[in-house]
């Protein structure tokens, strides 16, 4: 009866803990997507910048 008590504790513990990790491994998850997506649009503007200098070194060439 006590051991059946303390395994029940145990396993108890066991869920919270990974409850826990997978909380955590969501924050984790949720700030390498927002990382991601800041990366990603710095990318897109530099080459945005990139071609319109390339456009306009075009149209004074002309």
């Amino acid at each position: 009866m006590i051991f059946q008590g303390a395994l029940h504790i145990v396993i108890l513990l066991i869920y919270l803990f990974f409850i826990g990790i997978s909380i955590y491994c969501l924050v984790l998850f949720v700030k390498l997507a927002r990382r991601g997506i800041l990366a990603l649009d710095i990318y897109i503007l530099q080459n945005k910048q990139k071609e319109s200098q390339e456009e306009n070194n075009n149209k004074l060439r002309d």
